[in-house]
């Protein structure tokens, strides 16, 4: 991944169809570890996924079926990649209020005074 991804990249893979969504990801099985027993323990069935153009990673080990935690992946990448599509709020400059300028050159002034004790006497400028 050299270049920095933008809202629009990550709208355009959110409306892929499945099919080529799972063929950019690269998917692999294994043990869930937890509480469940020998129907989580005994089988390969949760699933890792990555997005390999972004880099999005989800694991899900929610059912017992492999086929249903790849399903689940599948959903959990799609909303990743729709929450990271959603158009970045503008921002705008604000003043600062009187009261925080105000609040802010008293605490100044404060540590200013503060430092002028700590010196040493006849240090005087």
């Amino acid at each position: 991944m050299d270049k920095k991804l933008t809202y629009a990249d990550y709208a355009r893979f959110s409306r892929l169809p499945d099919g080529e969504l799972v063929r950019q990801c690269r998917a692999e099985a294994f043990h869930a570890s937890g509480p469940g027993g020998q129907g989580v323990n005994t089988a390969d069935s949760a699933v890792r996924m990555c997005h390999v153009p972004t880099g999005i990673t989800v694991v899900s080990r929610e059912s017992r079926s492999q086929l249903q935690n790849r399903e689940l992946c599948l959903k959990k990448i799609r909303a990743e990649l729709s929450r990271r599509a959603r158009r970045p709020k503008k921002r705008h400059a604000t003043k600062p209020t009187r009261a925080s300028v105000r609040r802010r050159l008293d605490e100044k002034s404060r540590h200013a005074k503060v430092k002028r004790l700590r010196r040493r006497p006849g240090m005087d400028d």
